[in-house]
């Protein structure tokens, strides 16, 4: 089943979608302002230089597939689907430009005042999340005279292509990212990506617009890592290349979904300890290490989030669940929810802490001489009563997975506020009448 397709921008993102949805069997329009695009694509070349673009678009024009005008109107009367492919560059502040998206939605909207037949506006072009719905839907509405819903549906349909490989990328993505106010809008997206192999993820608008961000921001922390560890390898005389490929090769910690669930601050005996020890090093050798040396702050500020977090709450009778930095060990050092205990004993909190992995008698060496020194009145505030020490608070604070749904369900008063530092999946969250927060949600 072919879809005819307009394409809103002609630039890299729209050269190759037109390429490759025409190449599987959809007749495409392209739309620009630039009549030298429009020029070369409605001859069957390509505005870009991106391998394997040249030869779809020759093909499909050949086989009748593909023109191109300067008219929206002409576009959308004539396509049942308009992908807004336009640019989103940045201000001079950093600020998102969206002055072409904006542009283009006025137009789409205009021109469908005067179309019978229901349309599907799928936005493309990488914005913040909440813009379709709180900035292009609008526009669509007033410049269309109809509601959302009511003989047109706006999508978002996120891309993930690479120069030099976006063909590749585009016919073999790692997954489709469908985003939509309902599932029963999706139906021609759906169709259109029917042959593309890979997961196909449903979800919300916004959902869809951030996963976007998530993975450019983690594509830049990638390179940014790798580049600080190469530069430090270089000035400590270590072979970059050798712990690259060394590195690399554990799929099960080092490249994999490990700690990418986002909860409470890192701790342990281990990072912190080994960022500041790097961090030094590089001091030493007048080395700048940016990335790695933020590290620790960006860590900080996470305990830092939970602490208003609870001072918001206006309560101070707090029990803290988990006190070592995760559960299944007594390791309290440098643990972030020590930490968090005591600034919130600082701010005047009355705190009462469980931990079913911790005893005071048990602990010893460098981790007992940590928790004496934090916090030398620990042992006064220490319980293995979970009921005692849930039941002695209006606010209660997850601090590790330790205790289960099923405890805190039998304990949880309505009234007490609960804080999920873990960030708990929604099917082991208890919520109260006063409210269950998190500081990653």
């Amino acid at each position: 089943m072919s879809l005819s397709i307009s394409i809103f921008g002609l630039g890299y993102t729209g050269s190759v979608s037109a390429a490759c949805f025409a190449s599987m069997g959809n007749c495409v329009i392209g739309v620009d302002v630039n009549p030298a695009k429009i020029e070369m694509l409605a001859s069957g070349r390509s505005p870009i230089v991106e391998a394997r673009v040249p030869e779809l678009l020759s093909e499909a024009h050949a086989a009748g597939r593909l023109r191109a005008t300067t008219d929206p109107a002409e576009a959308v009367q004539e396509s049942e689907i308009s992908f807004v492919c336009v640019g989103t560059p940045s201000l001079r502040s950093g600020k998102i430009d969206l002055s072409h998206v904006i542009k283009v939605a006025g137009e789409i909207g205009t021109a469908l005042r005067n179309k019978k037949a229901s349309h599907v506006v799928v936005l493309r072009s990488t914005v913040l999340p909440g813009t379709t719905q709180s900035t292009i839907v609008p526009i669509l509405e007033k410049e269309s005279g109809r509601k959302h819903g009511d003989g047109f549906f706006v999508a978002y349909n996120p891309e993930f292509m690479r120069e030099g490989s976006a063909v590749a990328d585009f016919l073999q993505p790692p997954y489709t990212v469908l985003g939509a106010d309902d599932s029963q809008q999706l139906k021609k997206l759906r169709d259109l990506y029917r042959t593309i192999p890979g997961a196909v993820f449903e979800t919300t608008i916004p959902v869809a617009e951030m996963v976007k961000y998530a993975s450019n921001l983690y594509h830049a922390v990638k390179v940014g890592f790798a580049n600080e560890v190469g530069t430090l390898c270089k000035h400590l005389g270590v072979d970059t290349e050798v712990v690259t490929e060394i590195f690399t090769s554990d799929q099960r910690l080092n490249i994999s979904a490990a700690y990418l669930s986002p909860g409470f601050a890192f701790g342990g005996s281990c990072l912190p300890k080994d960022l500041r020890a790097i961090a030094h090093r590089a001091k030493e050798m007048d080395l700048k290490l940016p990335f790695l040396e933020a590290l620790i702050p960006s860590n900080l500020e996470h305990v830092n989030r939970a602490i208003d977090a609870v001072l918001r709450t206006n309560k101070r009778k707090v029990a803290m669940l988990g006190l070592s930095f995760k559960a299944g060990t007594d390791d309290l050092r440098e643990s972030p929810q020590v930490e968090l205990i005591k600034r919130l004993l600082g701010e005047g909190c009355q705190l009462r802490l469980w931990d079913e992995d911790v005893s005071l008698g048990h602990l010893a060496g460098s981790n007992r001489q940590y928790i004496e020194e934090i916090l030398p009145h620990i042992g006064s505030l220490l319980s293995h009563d979970l009921v005692e020490v849930v039941r002695s608070a209006e606010v209660v604070i997850i601090g590790t997975q330790a205790a289960t749904r099923d405890r805190l369900e039998r304990l949880l008063a309505p009234d007490q506020i609960v804080i999920d530092l873990v960030n708990l999946k929604k099917t082991r969250r208890v919520e109260t009448n006063r409210g269950y927060e998190g500081i990653c949600w």
